[in-house]
């Protein structure tokens, strides 16, 4: 796994660096400093809009920024040839549509493509690929004939067959039932505890708590919170970012703030809370 050191001593397997994005005049990421260190999971948070799957979009390379710069492994993304970035970087995008009837170990089997390796060791990580993501009873199915859930679980096993050290989930869980939305997440953290960066965006704010180590929430294209679970759920936050009134308690078993839902503060009383703690 390659990965730069910052200043301080820490490893940074993905670095965004006063990085913005304009389209048509809008700016969508504005000038975002990110470091992400290998052996973490990170949950990208925030309204509609905010800017999280440009940011994500950004890390991947897929765009480029219109200011800034996206370093991968300590160098900047552009000087990454195609086949190589791919052994870096897996991307789990939202858009899980597949516009040719492969069957779906076809689809998972593409993760090894940028691999240099026997057919034995790419068909064995395609097998336990399709066993973390529950499709072994799916294995010989079209993708085209898959639900939503059942797609998303294919590019997510896709994902898990690149073998990258740095994996980026935009919206992983959005399409998936409760029991497959938590063990997506397991795995996700189960990858990061084994060395990977995973970068996921999340809409669910007690599934980034659950999972996560670090939290970034966004608002209006800038990170308006960066810390712990503990640290960016604070009630405050959540009610000036979301317009939406919460409570935040403990959750009875797993030691992490739990986000509920509450009523009784209008759009004037939230407008005029605190962003900060």
């Amino acid at each position: 796994m390659s990965a730069a050191t910052a200043h301080h001593g820490t490893p940074v397997a993905l670095a965004l660096e006063r990085a913005s994005l304009v389209i048509d005049g809008r700016v969508i990421v504005d000038h975002v400093d990110l470091h992400f260190a290998p052996g973490t999971l990170t949950a990208l948070v925030g309204p509609n809009g905010a800017g999280k799957s440009s940011l994500l979009s950004l890390a991947a390379g897929d765009r480029r920024p219109s200011e800034g710069e996206v370093r991968v492994g300590g160098r900047p993304l552009q000087q990454w040839r195609v086949r190589e970035l791919a052994r870096e970087r897996a991307v789990m995008p939202q858009d899980h549509s597949v516009r040719f009837g492969f069957g779906v170990r076809e689809v998972v089997a593409m993760g090894r493509l940028p691999h240099d390796t026997d057919a034995d060791h790419d068909d064995a990580i395609v097998e336990a690929s399709l066993t973390t993501a529950d499709l072994l009873g799916l294995a010989d199915r079209n993708v085209q004939t898959l639900s939503g859930g059942e797609a998303a679980r294919t590019a997510f096993a896709r994902v898990l067959a690149q073998d990258a050290p740095v994996v980026l989930l935009d919206e992983p869980t959005a399409a998936l039932d409760l029991h497959h939305q938590e063990r997506l997440l397991r795995h996700a953290r189960r990858l990061a505890n084994h060395g990977a960066c995973v970068l996921a965006v999340l809409h669910d704010l007690n599934l980034a708590s659950a999972y996560s180590d670090r939290i970034v929430m966004l608002c209006d294209g800038r990170v308006v919170a960066d810390g712990t679970p503990r640290e960016v759920l604070q009630r405050g936050t959540i009610e000036r970012v979301y317009r939406q009134p919460v409570l935040v308690i403990e959750h009875p078993t797993r030691g992490v703030p739990l986000v509920l839902t509450e009523a009784g503060l209008d759009d004037a009383d939230i407008g005029a809370l605190p962003l900060s703690r």
